[in-house]
């Protein structure tokens, strides 16, 4: 009687399923990590490269028929970032539902505090940004249009909506991501705008 001697299996075919759970077990490991980042982390918080230096460019184009009654709401541009006051920029779309949530409080800060507060308006059609300030009101004391995102892209926003403080000189003092809530306006954009309005030009 002959033994029968048994093979082992190739070693490809030992490894393939290792090869096939890889990718299922990475998977796996990362979305625990972005669940964990949703609920401890505040997106608020994310870091900005741009805080203590010059604001990005702004190439905006107006939006056609915005008025504020009589007046027809001026074009955003870089120079008015640089006129010596401090100035809240807001990236906003009609489509964004957090931005209607933030809405007021954008009107409370502009009424409150009489800092300009001037509008980015991202991707969006015109007829539709017309819309939402006639429903929700308008606090931008000048707007202006980013209909392909390269502003957003230059200045490192995320999402709508985003609003950053600008001091005197042009410089980017404070941003904040994600919808403005009344805490974030009473311990961190108001403070941050008394100290920058208290500081001497050019310190």
């Amino acid at each position: 009687m002959t033994d029968q001697v048994t093979e082992a299996p190739p070693a490809s075919g030992r490894k393939r399923p290792l090869l096939i759970l890889a990718p299922l077990l990475l998977f796996g490991a990362m979305a625990v990590l972005f669940a964990f980042a949703l609920t401890k982390g505040d997106p608020s918080k994310l870091p900005s490269a741009l805080i203590g230096r010059p604001a990005p460019p702004l190439a905006l184009t107006a939006i056609d028929g915005l008025q504020e009654g009589q007046r027809t709401v001026p074009l955003l541009t870089s120079e008015l970032l640089q006129k010596g006051e401090v100035t809240v920029v807001n990236f906003w779309a009609s489509w964004c539902g957090p931005c209607i949530e933030e809405h007021p409080l954008l009107i409370e800060l502009a009424q409150k505090t009489k800092v300009p507060v001037v509008g980015v308006n991202y991707k969006d059609a015109a007829a539709n940004a017309r819309r939402f300030l006639s429903r929700y009101g308008n606090p931008f004391a000048a707007i202006g249009a980013d209909t392909t995102g390269r502003t957003a892209i230059e200045w490192g926003v995320y999402g709508m909506p985003e609003t950053f403080v600008i001091d005197g000189q042009g410089r980017v003092a404070y941003k904040h991501v994600g919808p403005i809530s009344r805490s974030t306006l009473d311990r961190n954009i108001l403070p941050t705008i008394a100290r920058l309005r208290a500081q001497k030009p050019g310190s």
